[in-house]
């Protein structure tokens, strides 16, 4: 890459190209990067892009049905959360605030093109809230919270349209998981992880089941595990 960067996001495009915006850079006292870039797999080559708005780190990045790639929450130098939310479609414009400062969060899309935001983090506690992005207007409206507060923890979107949130961390390290259905904007818990786990990844495999993997709990984590 054409800029050393961590805690950053890199979105599949359309065009199979992958983009990667913010993070923070080794030995920034910044605390974020504004800067983005692209990666073609057929020249195997990165190009610099135009830079986000806000630097930022810790952030999400989902694209959206129409191809444009929404940026939203993370921290900003000087590690106060964000509200703000950017779309791309080569350069980077403003889009509707945040309801609530949030970095260290999850978001996921759901089957009608809205995005949801849970969690995460205001820069002092764990969040249990969640909101939704209509990309259709822009701006943000709250859902119900989640029954546990909860930051570094991952929303993936099951092939019943609903999302399963695992692990994550308020204090200690999570066991408990829930599940959000879009159609009652309501959570319910489901069976917990058997390693508490925060920094983790969770993937949706082909037979509909999540694959949760490593990540912090008692140490870092080589554990994985199935939900089904």
């Amino acid at each position: 890459m054409g800029q050393q960067r961590d805690s950053h996001t890199a979105t599949l495009l359309r065009d199979g190209c992958v983009l990667v915006a913010g993070g923070e850079s080794q030995g920034s006292s910044q605390g974020g990067l504004a800067s983005a870039e692209l990666y073609d797999p057929a020249t195997g080559t990165w190009t610099q892009t135009g830079s986000l708005a806000q630097a930022r780190a810790q952030h999400t990045a989902t694209l959206l049905p129409d191809g444009r790639v929404l940026v939203a929450g993370g921290e900003a130098p000087g590690g106060a959360a964000l509200a703000t939310a950017d779309p791309a479609t080569g350069t980077w414009s403003p889009t509707g605030s945040m309801s609530q400062a949030r970095n260290a969060y999850a978001a996921a899309q759901l089957t009608d093109g809205r995005v949801l935001a849970v969690g995460g983090s205001d820069g002092t506690n764990a969040l249990a809230t969640a909101e939704l992005y209509d990309p259709a207007t822009g701006t943000w409206s709250m859902t119900g919270s989640l029954r546990q507060a909860r930051d570094f923890h991952t929303a993936t979107l099951l092939t019943s349209g609903r999302v399963l949130v695992a692990g994550g961390n308020e204090g200690t390290d999570l066991f408990v998981s829930e599940v959000y259905d879009p159609t009652t904007g309501s959570w319910s818990q489901v069976g917990s992880l058997e390693q508490m786990r925060e920094q983790h990844t969770a993937t949706l495999l082909s037979d509909g089941m999540v694959l949760i993997a490593g990540g912090i709990g008692r140490g870092i984590l080589s554990y994985t595990e199935l939900f089904h």
